[in-house]
């Protein structure tokens, strides 16, 4: 499958790369185009005949910069995603694009994941605006699938530089104080098992909404912990909630996601996070 990335510089758009021939791959990111300007998307698209798909992970994902600058976040996440859908099925190409856990939030007495049949409600302009682009997406594409994901880590980081288990590491290593929330729950996902399954999916050509995170839940505090713990670092690391961190942003208290829809497309869960975060810092070279 010849697949065309959008937003091919960033955390996950890379480790297609890892999985992919080159010669497979159409790679682009905003130096090349604005998702938000349609004519450019199309021109792009329209220059790669040979493309089966495209995958859409171009995003505004800084959720407390969304806040302040929302009609840039819907802009990039819900008008940009619109144009991809459309450019591709305009072109008869499979549309992928990428959501999260928060568009899920609202329900502050959820302790059980959520499915891909249950409601949307986020709680920030973020989940917000990637609810309005998985809407404008399957107005526009029949042919498409949106792909819900969590709390991603991964050898490739992403454009900030590090990934939440690097900044652990790094701190402890340093030895400065580390505090980390304890009510804010839910499923850390390894980028390369990510991207795994998201090509999995293609190839039984599924379609619809469908959650992609490694399985299990734990709170921030936790994944901290546990990413100590594997390396044999004994290090404190201080809880809290949330209010240690005021933002402008409201993160969700439990965005746990599980997928109700691919055991009938006879696909395997992914492993838990603890086994992810262990295979995470066997790549990172950290671990034996």
């Amino acid at each position: 499958m010849r697949l065309g990335i959008i937003g091919a510089a960033g955390q996950v758009g890379q480790e297609f790369l890892k999985h992919c021939p080159a010669d497979n791959l159409a790679l682009w990111d905003i130096e090349d185009f604005d998702v938000t300007d349609y004519a450019a998307v199309e021109k792009a698209l329209r220059s790669r005949p040979d493309l089966n798909a495209v995958v859409n992970l171009a995003a505004f994902h800084n959720v407390n910069q969304c806040e302040e600058q929302p009609s840039l976040a819907y802009a990039v996440n819900a008008t940009g995603a619109y144009n991809v859908a459309k450019a591709a099925a305009r072109l008869g190409l499979k549309m992928v694009f990428f959501a999260s856990d928060y568009v899920f939030g609202q329900d502050r007495t959820r302790r059980r994941p959520y499915v891909e049949s249950d409601p949307v409600g986020p709680l920030n302009i973020y989940g917000a605006s990637k609810v309005a682009g998985e809407h404008l997406v399957r107005a526009m594409n029949p042919n498409h699938l949106i792909v819900r994901t969590s709390s991603l880590f991964g050898v490739v980081t992403s454009k900030k530089g590090w990934t939440f288990p690097e900044m652990i590491v790094s701190r402890a290593r340093e030895g400065q104080p580390l505090k980390v929330v304890t009510d804010q729950i839910m499923a850390p996902t390894y980028t390369y098992h990510l991207v795994e399954k998201v090509l999995e999916l293609l190839a039984k050509d599924a379609t619809g909404t469908i959650h992609v995170c490694n399985s299990g839940e734990c709170s921030w505090h936790q994944f901290a912990v546990e990413t100590l713990a594997l390396l044999n670092m004994d290090y404190p690391i201080a809880e809290c909630t949330s209010d240690a961190f005021p933002s402008p942003a409201i993160r969700p208290a439990y965005s746990v996601m599980a997928s109700e829809r691919m055991e009938p497309l006879g696909i395997a869960p992914l492993p838990h996070w603890k086994e992810a975060l262990k295979l995470y810092l066997q790549e990172k070279g950290w671990l034996q």
